[in-house]
């Protein structure tokens, strides 16, 4: 099987209306994009169910929806009605789909509950009610009952019985009157919140729940609580006959000042005690049975040594007591089960990249990440010898299989392309577009593809970059440069949309985006050669990138502008203390005081990855490598962009003691705050909140390199 991206631009060229006149695409047209998501192939490889996600009307959040859409003639219909449905999940039989609704109360979610859609037509039924909802539903082999993750208490539960049960009430009695409920927290975690998520509630772990498939709305039927202890449980799998259940669950208290371990337990379908099959030295998901059910597959990335980095790799194991598993790819040099980054993955779409068994057992197929591509391959089971499924200069964002694994669907992406969907049938054959939903939209577009370029460092290691230029470049003008630094750092950009890149270049601005040392989907080394020394030689890659670029002479060096988000942020504020090159800089939910951020962040280090020892016992290490220790050198006019609910890197570990330290030093220095805003803001923030992001950022570098007289950035009195 090959996907080859000439083959898809050919496609993509047939399928989009002609027009007459392109428009270079603007921060707005966000607002109309489309996006796919969990793409679920039906059990006889007749259609597929993906979750589709629009902006709302308010643009300030997203709609989700069920659609289908036929593998035969490529006919889309939309399944369900809700504004947020997600995780649609076939019956084995494929006679109905299983998914999750949430509805909104006083402009706020409530928890999902799950919902059953016959496939021979009729309107989907609820028959779950649960306190604190029900997620990540998976059918039984048999089609006889699903197994699903709920976090309601004891006391929770009780009460529910007490108003009548766990099933849909058609018209809920008048809640009495509650008591009063304290919302002073009392924090005796490290770590107490997470980015995203809020903060973090140990009282409500999830456990797994059970509950026979009814048919129909009239057939009422009552969930069944399998686990009840205090820690979480996760990674459900289905024995093949049904009648276990295999999870994981890690049961350490504050596990996070300890490396990574995944300990696997069995429950029978019908209940009783968990039994411990056997403990992993990794962290470890993305669980899959053999055909055969003997055996489980699953990637996770190995404790010793100690890295920064440690590639993602794939495992095999016996399902028998105290077996350990067994590395399928621990001579393939690149990361399984990855991908490489833009900012255009379907918000709130959910899904993932399941491990896919071939029929005959024989094969495991997965997504891997190589050198800033994202394409399938299967892996043998016994030796681990990989074989492409697909290739091209693309992101393989997801993919599906039929049961037997003939027949594929995958989600694509490429620098011009947000993703749609794609069907493989035949083996060797040429795949099939499925979905077209942003066809209209970009066919308007005057977009172009990225230059690919390798360049050497300064110390002969070659580092992989991309060129976005304007749609009307003229090699023979000089022309404004942005070098966008990705986060992580263990993180890639690649062939994959970025709608800020292509947003850039259209308001007239080159960008370099590089992948340098510490990047993943360049091997084990090239991601760990920055432990203990981040920021540092990545730096010079960068630098290097920019003069590789300006020897082209097409770059004008007075107009020279930086920017990145979280780790990209980090190296924003180190690069404009170690020089003044720059004429201007965006910083992005950015770190400045590595001391400050130990002590706040929502994840812990404090193992040897990052840093040796914490911040009291090494602090000149800290110091050393904190761009706010350089603050005395900075000229360049600095922006900064950050979230107020950013928990992963704090404001007040980073563009805060920069602002107030430039401030100080009379340096031109704006901070831009976003309201309830994560650190995911660039990627699935309100809609409203991502337009004026990337207009703050290009209006900044437009006011200190194009000259743009920018008034709402100047100090008034």
């Amino acid at each position: 099987m090959r996907l080859n991206s000439f083959f898809l631009l050919v496609l993509f060229c047939l399928i989009s209306p002609a027009v007459a006149q392109k428009r270079n695409i603007t921060e707005k047209d966000l607002f109309n994009f489309v996006w796919v998501a969990d793409p679920q192939v039906a059990p006889d490889g007749s259609a597929v169910a993906f979750v589709k996600v629009t902006v709302n009307e308010k643009k300030d959040g997203y709609n989700t929806s069920v659609w289908i859409v036929s593998t035969a003639n490529g006919e889309a219909r939309q399944l369900t009605n809700g504004i947020r449905d997600a995780t649609p999940r076939w019956s084995p039989d494929g006679k109905y789909l299983v998914f999750v609704r949430a509805t909104e109360k006083d402009g706020r979610p409530e928890p999902g509950q799950l919902f059953m859609l016959a496939m021979a037509g009729g309107e989907s039924f609820q028959f779950t009610n649960l306190p604190r909802g029900a997620a990540q539903p998976q059918w039984s082999p048999d089609g006889k009952a699903l197994a699903f993750l709920n976090g309601a208490t004891a006391a929770e539960l009780a009460k529910m019985k007490e108003k009548g049960g766990p099933t849909p009430s058609p018209s809920p009695s008048p809640k009495p009157e509650e008591p009063r409920e304290s919302d002073v927290r009392v924090i005796t975690r490290a770590v107490y919140r997470a980015n995203g998520a809020g903060y973090l509630d140990s009282k409500h772990p999830q456990h797994i729940w059970v509950v026979s498939a009814p048919r129909n709305g009239d057939e009422k039927v009552n969930p069944r609580q399998l686990t009840s202890s205090r820690f979480d449980d996760g990674g459900v799998t289905w024995s093949r006959d049904s009648a276990t259940i295999y999870f994981t669950s890690d049961q350490r208290d504050e596990s996070y000042y300890e490396l990574p371990k995944t300990d696997i337990y069995s429950i029978t379908a019908t209940g009783g005690q968990p039994t411990k099959l056997t403990s992993l030295d990794m962290g470890a998901g993305n669980f899959a049975l053999s055909p055969n059910g003997k055996q489980l597959a699953f990637v996770g990335s190995a404790n010793q040594p100690v890295n920064s980095y440690s590639q993602p790799d794939l495992w095999v194991m016996d399902i028998a007591p105290n077996a350990q598993p067994r590395n399928l790819t621990k001579d393939f040099d690149y990361d399984v089960s990855s991908g490489v980054g833009g900012d255009n993955t379907a918000p709130r779409g959910g899904g993932g990249n399941p491990l896919v068994w071939t029929a005959d057992g024989r094969g495991i197929i997965t997504v891997f990440a190589k050198e800033g591509k994202a394409n399938v391959g299967e892996f043998d089971a016994a030796s681990g010898k990989e074989t492409d499924r697909t290739t091209g200069d693309h992101a393989i964002v997801s993919f599906r299989a039929a049961p037997d694994a003939s027949k594929f669907v995958y989600l694509i992406s490429t620098p011009t392309h947000i993703g749609d969907l794609f069907w493989l049938e035949q083996p060797g054959g040429n795949p099939k577009p499925l979905t077209h939903l942003n066809d209209e939209l970009f066919a308007k577009l005057n977009l172009t593809e990225p230059e690919e370029i390798w360049y050497k460092s300064f110390d002969g290691k070659r580092v992989h970059a991309w060129i976005q230029k304007p749609p009307d470049f003229d090699p023979h003008k000089k022309y404004p440069l942005i070098l966008n630094i990705h986060g992580g750092p263990h993180a890639a950009y690649g062939f994959v949309f970025d709608h800020e890149f292509q947003w850039m270049a259209a308001r007239g601005y080159v960008v370099l985006y590089p992948n340098p040392r510490g990047s993943t989907s360049y091997g084990q080394d090239f991601g760990n050669i920055i432990q203990y020394h981040y920021p540092g030689d990545d730096y010079k890659d960068l630098m290097a990138g920019v003069d590789e670029v300006i020897k082209r002479g097409y770059i004008d060096t007075t107009k020279l502008g930086v920017t990145g988000g979280s780790g990209g942020g980090l190296l924003t504020n180190w690069t404009i203390g170690q020089t003044n090159r720059f004429a201007a800089a965006v910083s992005q939910r950015d770190i400045a005081n590595w001391a400050d951020w130990w002590y706040t962040a929502d994840f812990t280090l404090f193992q040897s990855t990052w840093f040796k020892a914490p911040p009291f016992e090494d602090p000149e290490d800290y110091k050393a490598r904190s761009p706010l220790t350089y603050i005395k050198n900075v000229k360049t006019p600095l922006m900064l962009i950050l979230g107020e609910a950013d928990y992963r890197t704090p404001p007040a570990s980073g563009g805060e003691e920069m602002f107030r330290a430039l401030k100080y030093r009379k340096i031109p220095t704006v901070m831009v705050r976003f309201p309830n805003e994560s650190h995911e803001l660039s990627r699935s923030g309100q809609p409203w909140h991502r337009i004026e992001r990337l207009q703050h950022i290009v209006g900044w570098f437009d006011r200190w390199l194009m000259g743009v007289p920018k008034p709402e950035y100047e100090v008034t009195q």
